[in-house]
């Protein structure tokens, strides 16, 4: 296929040798002669010739700097690459020169313009590396200016700058957070600043200040050291508090004396500590002029502490100095080395002690619901109390045995850490829950065996003298004395009597009468009218009485053996209100009451029936 160049070149000789033609016709025409015509011809020839051949030189110049361009374009890529750590990239072999110049170029200005970006981002980097390292007062990152880095080198020196920055935030927190700390401690203090380093801190602006390592350390160790000494000037206020505190109260101080004096002397500073100082010196004069009452006020207050520590009466009897009466400063200085033991010794058990205290609370409130479960008016109660009592008494059941292995497990733990035995009055803890438990359950049955003397004795003594209510039915009395029902019931057998009769002499007979106490008929004085059976004392006879009475039992019996009808037997009657505890006990003793009433009444009756 003809290339269209080839054509227009072809086509460019024919239009030279069309005008070489009509040169030579127009030289024909004119009439030039042959000479002229070739001198003209060599003209035409050269001035040809040298267009051709200046055109050549100029594509020849062009083709020569394409050359150089390639060249330089291949050195300076080559040179890239080894900058910018990458493989060289060949060119193909059937190019031409001209797109293989244009190749190389735009491969060299992609390649220059990554190298311009990477030396732009490392100068960036190198300054902000400077000027963290001023304030950091940190070396510089270890990276040559002038080489074009690699990416990875610009990735790691990237992280670098962070961290640093981080590290800059986190040292100008703790900067500012202590500068004001430290101001805080120098104006509690009272203190200015006195050297450079100091006045550097709280005087000059914290974006000057060099955020290194040593001054970061230099700044904390300032701050100890002024949290040092305020924390001492704190403790030597407490101190001073405490023993003023201690003087007010061995000395009476009035109350608004004290919240004067503590309102206008508040925290720990210089002047404080001054104030306190004074104060404490003015009380000790005082002390000083009233040293019985401080001491018998700090005698009070180890009373109190030995209450607290369950201190037996051996254990107070070990600090001699308390009954001493000889009021002097030795004395007043062995009472308070013993109180400030005595305060170490419930700190350092306070825990248990609060425990002790705890089921030494509960097991007075189980005593007491002992107590009141023996309690017979206690179910005359309205209002759910005895619900209430019964909820608290089992809550405090389960409570107490729980309370109590959790005492015996610390002291254990603390017996062992501490390698000594934990004392309560005395003894070990645990015996002494064993021997109140014990104590608790002799005393029980020793009110037990009360109760049982008690209604033992009552019982003899109403077999005795018989028994009598102690709030008689007025109406059921009244009754009893009318003559005309005194003659009905004399005038009745007890084979007459109806079981209606003998229930009302059951129910009604709220009086009961002791054949034993009356005398015989026989053993009357002369004149002595006979008693209405009715009007019988119930009153106990005297002591004198008891070999009378003895001779009247003894009498009824005689006169049972001789064919009367009178049948004298010992009552076993008892009170209603003498040993009933419980509702069961209640019932049984009103019933046997009741039936000894009737029988009593019943043998009075046929008695008065023999004995007109």
């Amino acid at each position: 296929m003809v290339r269209k160049s080839d054509a227009l070149a072809t086509e460019s000789v024919t239009c030279l040798n069309g005008a070489l033609a009509h040169l030579r016709n127009i030289w024909e025409e004119i009439g030039i002669p042959e000479d002229q015509r070739l001198q003209r011809t060599e003209v035409v020839k050269k001035h040809i010739k040298g267009l051709l051949d200046m055109m050549i030189a100029e594509e020849e110049n062009l083709r020569q700097r394409l050359k150089k361009s390639i060249d330089m374009c291949q050195k300076e890529l080559h040179a890239v690459c080894q900058e910018l750590n990458l493989s060289v990239c060949m060119p193909e072999e059937d190019c031409t020169m001209l797109q293989l110049e244009k190749d190389l170029r735009t491969r060299l200005e992609v390649l220059l313009k990554q190298k311009k970006e990477r030396m732009l981002k490392l100068k960036s980097l190198k300054e902000q590396d400077e000027e963290l390292c001023d304030i950091l007062c940190t070396t510089a990152y270890p990276i040559d200016p002038d080489t074009v880095p690699s990416l990875e080198r610009l990735d790691a020196f990237h992280e670098h700058i962070a961290s640093l920055n981080v590290e800059k935030g986190r040292r100008r927190a703790e900067f500012v957070e202590t500068k004001k700390k430290i101001i805080l401690c120098m104006e509690e203090l009272d203190q200015l600043p006195d050297t450079s380093f100091e006045r550097d801190i709280v005087c000059e602006d914290e974006d000057a200040f060099c955020l290194s390592n040593e001054n970061i350390i230099g700044l904390k160790t300032l701050l100890q050291q002024l949290e040092m000494k305020r924390g001492q000037n704190e403790s030597k206020c407490f101190e001073l508090r405490n023993q003023i505190v201690n003087l007010w109260d061995w000395l009476q101080i009035s109350q608004e004396d004290r919240d004067t004096f503590s309102a206008n002397v508040v925290g720990s500073r210089v002047k404080t500590m001054q104030a306190l100082q004074t104060e404490l010196e003015r009380l000790e004069v005082l002390k000083q002029q009233n040293m019985k009452n401080v001491i018998e006020s700090i005698r009070r207050e180890l009373a109190t502490y030995w209450e607290k520590c369950f201190f037996s009466s051996s254990q107070r009897q070990e600090f001699a100095p308390y009954h001493d009466d000889d009021y002097t400063e030795e004395l007043l200085q062995l009472h308070n080395l013993e109180l400030n033991r005595l305060k170490e010794y419930y700190q350092a058990h306070q825990q248990l002690f609060e425990g002790v205290w705890k089921w030494e609370e509960n097991w007075k409130l189980y005593l007491s619901f002992e107590k009141k479960a023996a309690d017979p008016n206690r179910f005359t109660n309205r209002g759910g109390n005895l619900l209430k009592e019964e909820k608290q008494r089992t809550k405090l059941y389960k409570m107490l045995p729980k309370l109590e292995e959790e005492l015996k497990v610390q002291i254990a733990t603390w017996e062992q850490e501490h390698h000594s035995q934990f004392q309560v009055n005395g003894q070990n803890f645990m015996d002494y829950v064993t021997e109140q438990w014990e104590l608790h359950k002799l005393e029980k049955e020793r009110e037990k065996q009360e109760r049982q003397l008690k209604k033992n004795k009552l019982i003899e003594e109403e077999m005795l003298y018989g028994s009598a209510p102690k709030t008689p039915n007025k109406r059921r009395l009244n009754a009893l004395n009318t003559p005309g029902k005194l003659r009905k019931l004399n005038g009745t057998s007890i084979a007459n009597a109806t079981p209606n009769s003998t229930l009302r002499c059951a129910i009604g007979g709220s009086v009961c009468y002791s054949p034993i106490s009356r005398p015989p008929l026989s053993g009357r004085k002369p004149g002595q009218s006979v008693r209405t059976p009715g009007y019988s004392t119930t009153k106990p006879p005297r002591l004198g009485l008891v070999e009378r009475n003895k001779e009247n039992i003894s009498h009824l019996n005689a006169t049972a053996m001789s064919g009367a009808s009178t049948v004298s037997t010992p009552r076993h009657n008892l009170s209603i209100n003498s040993v009933a505890t419980t509702y069961s006990e209640f019932a049984r003793e009103l019933s046997k009451a009741s039936k000894f009433d009737c029988q009593s009444r019943i043998l009075n009756s046929t008695t008065s029936n023999i004995h007109p």
